[in-house]
């Protein structure tokens, strides 16, 4: 068993019941995040799922990590984030019968996607059905103008750079 917080830095931190760290998992995507407002996981801890301030989801594959956590090839993989709301998510939870999403936030909206694409599906109270089998179609809330962004490859995550020499005027230029 493994216990994992967010941290308003972006970074969510996997323990052991002892209390020592085991991982630090901050995202590859080229948006930052945010502070971090919810997490979840699926019935078989597979999947773990955090919410954050400024809107998005961030989904990473933990399966591998977790069967033996002792092997460095066994990494957290990033599958997958996308901007879900356009202010802080203050839950989520995957139903994965369905392989659906279901975000809340605090503008008063819920609204499903897609698990493993981040496609929208729609919200809670609109009048058409939710067409969960189609994933084809690329459609987004009028709230939100960002694409789900699918990370390919073993990518590096991201680290605050760290700047070496101040902003100095140039004459000559």
């Amino acid at each position: 068993p493994i216990l994992a917080s967010a941290h308003e830095s972006g970074c969510i931190r996997l323990w052991s019941i002892q209390g020592n760290i085991m991982k630090e998992l901050l995202p590859f995507s080229e948006h930052p995040s945010g502070p971090l407002t919810a997490l979840c996981r699926d019935i078989f801890t597979k999947i773990l799922l955090a919410g954050s301030k400024e809107g998005h989801i961030i989904c990473w594959n933990i399966a591998s990590f977790l069967e033996d956590s002792q092997n460095r090839k066994n990494e957290i993989k990033e599958e997958v984030c996308w901007r879900a709301h356009a202010t802080e998510v203050v839950d989520l939870f995957i139903e994965e019968e369905k392989n659906v999403v279901v975000t809340a936030s605090i503008d008063g909206s819920v609204r499903l996607w897609h698990a493993m694409t981040g496609y929208y599906f729609g919200y809670f109270g609109q009048a058409r059905k939710f067409e969960l089998s189609d994933t084809s179609r690329l459609i987004l809330p009028s709230d939100v103008n960002d694409f789900p962004a699918i990370i390919k490859g073993e990518s590096k995550h991201m680290k605050k750079k760290k700047v070496k020499y101040p902003l100095m005027l140039d004459k000559d230029k």
